[in-house]
């Protein structure tokens, strides 16, 4: 095994890792944050990382996998253009869903500085003076 195959096993190898992690990081998330808003940004953080990544280094094993014969290189060009969709598609979909979410004034924006849209969704936290 020549030496670049080494590393592109071992850069896949960390990719699925990367991802695994940030699918753990991201299901903490889910778990802990506390409004709609936050939440789907930890969604998003599941999608992007623990998504993209892992075909991204699925796709980079699957190169240096001669057992795959000649559909090595389908199986990690159709890797390479689903990771690229997701990467795309995924921030879009998530801003659509939270803007749609603000404009049903379904869910409330929680801690909030500033809404330049509705500024009746702002909720502010009160500041304790004792």
């Amino acid at each position: 095994m020549a030496l670049v195959e080494i590393i592109l096993e071992y850069v896949g190898l960390a990719l699925l890792c990367l991802g695994a992690i940030a699918s753990l990081i991201g299901a903490i998330g889910m778990h802990r944050l506390r409004n709609f808003y936050l939440r789907l940004h930890a969604a998003t953080v599941i999608t992007i990382w623990g998504g993209v990544y892992p075909i991204v280094g699925a796709s980079i094993l699957a190169i240096v996998m001669p057992e795959l014969g000649v559909y090595r290189w389908f199986m990690a060009g159709a890797g390479f253009v689903t990771a690229f969709t997701i990467l795309i598609l995924a921030p879009a979909g998530s801003h659509a869903l939270a803007r749609a979410v603000h404009r049903s004034r379904t869910a409330l924006v929680e801690p909030c500085i500033y809404d330049a849209i509705d500024s009746g969704m702002c909720v502010k936290k009160e500041v304790s003076t004792q």
